[in-house]
């Protein structure tokens, strides 16, 4: 699939910006220009800088936490898997 070119506008700024699907490239963009913009506005004093590292900061957090959730899920699913496999071979055993 060609990665077509899209614009999107983060903190006032405009950024020419390629993905596979131009839908997600701009729910991305939302999503770090609304980070910033919530960090600018209660700590607007602070320099441009300091902002974005603290919104990439706060965007990594976010990431962190959901591969966490998604570790759990998709160990408590392996371990769900494991004991229907282990009943289901006990129930052939028994025929």
């Amino acid at each position: 699939m060609d990665k077509k070119s899209i614009k999107v506008r983060i903190f006032g700024s405009e950024y020419p910006l390629r993905g596979e699907s131009e839908d997600f490239t701009r729910r991305v963009a939302t999503y770090v220009d609304e980070m910033i913009t919530s960090i600018h506005d209660k700590i607007p004093e602070q320099p441009t800088l300091t902002v974005a590292v603290l919104s990439a900061l706060n965007i990594t957090e976010d990431l962190f936490k959901e591969r966490d959730r998604a570790g759990a899920v998709a160990a408590l699913l392996e371990d769900e898997l494991v004991k229907m496999s282990d009943h289901l071979d006990a129930c052939m055993k028994t025929e």
